[in-house]
């Protein structure tokens, strides 16, 4: 007989790990399903920042910096080895804000919620200021404000582990062709994508949590109408070579009163984003069109000495995010707060998650929990806030710590393989690098740092199952690896 979980959530991104790794913490049964790979659509597309969001306070959001600026702090000790301090720096063009709004700002972006261990913002003269280098002559002043940067991919794929880790049932490339109320519980039907198998899943509870997707599923798989209605808005990012030597970003204000971040990227880059556009079409062929490049890289040249222009596009990515309709006639202003719609009118609860940010994922799904507890009156309490992420617990406490001790145990082994695969792994780095003695041992090399050692343990531990799962969702690789690192690494899968 199928075996019957306690939940079975729709969605590998990071609100549908959240939820599951919270939910297989309490000791209840999980099953997950995504229909393709995890953070392979609107998770591994944002601009990898934990951070408050110091625009929605122009549009009142209070409540959602607040807590956001709470989940910074959490954040920063659950998963330091993939989340790090980051200082950003705003030139400030009174064309569009007058200095005494932005200072109002920066000083409730401090106070809103307890800040720990990041500096506080204060005012600076780039003529003076390092940071005002790579600017124009025109901007002579400006802030600097403080939050954090997060691989966001991984935090995604560090929340599936811990769920499968603590049991759950994680079924990568698999699509849900439907599901119904049988019983008091939930009938799925679902299809392995890569071989066409179709099989049952029975559960008590169905999480909808497929983001883009969450109206698609409701409708068409749940032939459910929906009780929320999304607003899908397409967000673009380019990376170029590095226009700052430092490590710190900028936050850029523009004419028409957007914002975009500029900010250190894998060392060798910058990454620039986001466009804010309404988005109408299909989620999964998505991409940054010629007017967004050419957008970004007229902002930048508004500030920067150094010039861009799309031929200096590396790498360009985009998402959709899936964000609760306001009726906002500005897609910028549309709210970045979540909601949790729960119908449980026909007995088998069926709990909807519409939009939400990755900085506050894990209280949303502690706020999931709490609302499906009557019907799950056996689960633990709430624990997501003071434990580690898988790889969180480095030795010394920091990740600079953690990676010295690595290199004084493989003394022979590159430091730069070594920081990468720290910066990735954190304290699993040992359960990878193993018996290794020099580089030799770690297999052959794909480029970026990228080992034949590693991609093993990825494609047993971590669910990848292509090149693009390692090169660009396990890691950043892909920016680095030539044709024939990305050939061999083809290669190594299709054996």
């Amino acid at each position: 007989m199928t075996e019957l979980y306690d939940i079975l959530v729709v969605g590998g991104g990071i609100n549908g790990t959240g939820i599951a790794c919270d939910a297989a913490g309490r000791g209840l049964s999980v099953a997950l399903c995504e229909q393709g790979d995890l953070a392979q659509a609107t998770s591994s597309a944002s601009s990898k920042m934990i951070h408050g969001g110091l625009r929605y306070l122009e549009y009142y959001e209070f409540g959602l910096v607040r807590k956001a600026l709470q989940e910074r702090e959490v954040m920063m000790a659950k998963a330091p080895h993939i989340i790090r301090p980051l200082r950003l720096y705003l030139p400030h063009m009174n064309s569009v804000r007058p200095a005494w709004m932005v200072r109002i700002g920066l000083f409730l972006y401090d106070h809103l919620a307890r800040q720990k261990h990041l500096p506080k913002s204060r005012g600076i003269n780039f003529r003076r200021h390092p940071a005002g280098q790579p600017l124009r002559q025109e901007f002579k002043a400006g802030f600097a404000y403080s939050d954090c940067w997060v691989d966001d991919s991984r935090l995604v794929v560090l929340n599936a582990l811990s769920a499968a880790r603590d049991g759950a049932a994680v079924m990568t490339r698999t699509r849900l062709i439907g599901a119904r109320r049988v019983d008091g519980g939930w009938q799925a039907e679902l299809r392995d994508e890569q071989d066409g198998r179709t099989f049952d899943c029975r559960a008590r509870i169905l999480v909808n949590a497929a983001g883009p997707w969450v109206q698609p599923v409701l409708e068409t798989a749940l032939d459910t109408a929906p009780r929320n209605q999304m607003r899908l808005v397409k967000g673009s990012h380019l990376v170029v070579p590095r226009l700052v030597d430092d490590d710190h970003g900028y936050l850029l204000q523009l004419d028409d009163r957007r914002v975009i971040f500029v900010l250190p990227f894998e060392g060798a880059f910058s990454l620039i984003g986001t466009t804010d556009i309404t988005y109408e079409g299909d989620p999964a062929k998505i991409g940054a069109d010629d007017d967004e490049i050419r957008y970004l890289c007229d902002a930048v040249n508004r500030y920067f000495t150094k010039q861009i222009t799309p031929a200096d596009v590396v790498w360009s990515f985009a998402g959709v995010r899936p964000l609760v309709e306001d009726e906002a006639a500005n897609p910028a202003a549309v709210t970045r707060d979540y909601r949790l719609d729960l119908d449980a009118n026909d007995g088998a609860p069926l709990l909807s998650v519409f939009g939400g940010k990755i900085t506050t994922y894990r209280v949303l799904a502690e706020e999931a929990m709490a609302l499906l507890q009557p019907h799950l009156p056996h689960m633990d309490r709430d624990w997501t806030a003071g434990t580690a992420l898988p790889g969180g617990d480095l030795e010394g406490g920091g990740l600079a710590a953690h990676v010295a001790a690595l290199e004084a145990s493989y003394p022979r082994i590159d430091p730069a393989l070594i920081a990468g695969i720290a910066g990735r792994h954190g304290a699993l780095s040992r359960s990878i690098i193993g018996d290794a003695k020099d580089g030799a041992d770690l297999g052959q090399q794909f480029g970026g740092g990228l080992t034949e050692r590693e991609v093993c343990y990825l494609r047993e531990n971590e669910w990848a199952a292509t090149s693009d799962d390692v090169l660009w969702r396990r890691s950043k690789a892909g920016l680095f690896a030539d044709d024939s690192g990305r050939a061999r690494l083809d290669a190594y899968f299709a054996a």
